[in-house]
């Protein structure tokens, strides 16, 4: 048999070339879908608010200069690029009212994270113990808040905790009480309000790791001479670590720049950097400002979880 018979007896045939480059293609496009995403709906929002950020407070529409139009041209766009500054972020360096707010934002974010951590594992920790047949019933109840309005919910609160509202009325009438418990404008309803709002948050990620955990580990610990207590700290919440981490960052994350459930039941008094960047937005109508505060509170939350990923991803390579 000749070179150029072996030759073309190996070569591929071409019906089997296109399914090759369409699945390349495929899986290319199931790559770069996701970073379109991130570009069109994250990164250029926070680059028009980053640049905003650099603008200067005008009486105009919109209320802040210079502003970029594409019908300016390259030397009016030059000229616009030279006059952003970094005065806003220096101006919140000033003013103890936004670092005020920072602080109390994280705060509260963590307290009410933790909060629904502690109820949050429970009820995953008993969803996952429980029998097949009902798992998907407790896991409808549990995403059954997500059908009503969340505005709707938080109003509900404010019937609940007044003073006159459902809470005192039943603790007056089984005689825990005298007066009316003042909880409505104050902290521990901003607590209640968060906790109960973001708890299918905190519930869901835990329960998707419980539910895959073997139990007999449990068991065998115990068998080994170790306490329930024991075993749930040295076996249970380990693995359920990934959960708890997903769980709180997606409660402590909107819960850091939450607007409605503080104005609404934590009264005018409450700072929080949601209200903030509201009455700069709307009241003051400084643009700049708070867009300046926007961008600060995007890199406090988006940094440290960034590092922690990283941190992450090398542990789990030296673990390998």
């Amino acid at each position: 048999m000749s070179t150029a018979t072996l030759t073309s007896s190996n070569a591929p045939a071409p019906a089997d070339v296109k399914p090759t480059l369409l699945n390349a293609l495929t899986s290319r496009l199931v790559i770069i879908v996701p970073y379109v995403w991130l570009v069109l709906f994250f990164l250029v929002p926070f680059l028009i608010v980053f640049k905003i950020s650099l603008s200067q407070t005008a009486i105009a529409m919109p209320p802040y200069a210079p502003t970029f139009t594409l019908g300016d041209g390259i030397a009016a766009f030059f000229s616009n690029l030279r006059q952003l500054s970094f005065e806003n972020y220096l101006w919140l360096t000033e003013d103890a009212l936004y670092f005020n707010a920072y602080v109390s934002s994280v705060v509260i974010a963590g307290i009410s994270t933790f909060l629904a951590l502690l109820i949050g594992f429970p009820i995953a920790y008993g969803m996952a113990r429980a029998p097949l047949t009902i798992r998907p019933l407790l896991l409808m109840l549990v995403i059954l808040p997500f059908w009503t309005s969340f505005l709707i919910r938080v109003y509900a609160w404010i019937g609940i905790l007044k003073p006159e509202g459902l809470l005192n009325q039943f603790l007056i009438w089984t005689g825990l009480i005298d007066q009316p418990l003042i909880i409505l404008n104050t902290h521990s309803a901003i607590f209640i309000g968060i906790v109960y709002s973001y708890l299918p948050f905190m519930v869901l990620p835990l329960y998707s790791t419980l539910e895959k955990m073997d139990f007999s580990l449990i068991e065998a610990a115990q068998d080994l001479g170790c306490t329930p207590t024991r075993a749930f700290w040295k076996i249970t919440f380990p693995l359920a670590l990934p959960g708890v981490v997903a769980g709180c960052l997606l409660v402590f994350i909107p819960a850091t720049g939450e607007f409605v459930i503080p104005d609404l039941l934590g009264g005018s008094q409450t700072l929080m950097i949601g209200k903030t960047l509201w009455n700069e937005f709307f009241s003051n109508r400084d643009w700049p400002v708070s867009s300046a505060v926007a961008v600060i509170l995007l890199l406090l939350l988006v940094v440290p979880i960034m590092i922690f990923q990283q941190a992450q991803a090398k542990a789990q390579e030296q673990g390998r």
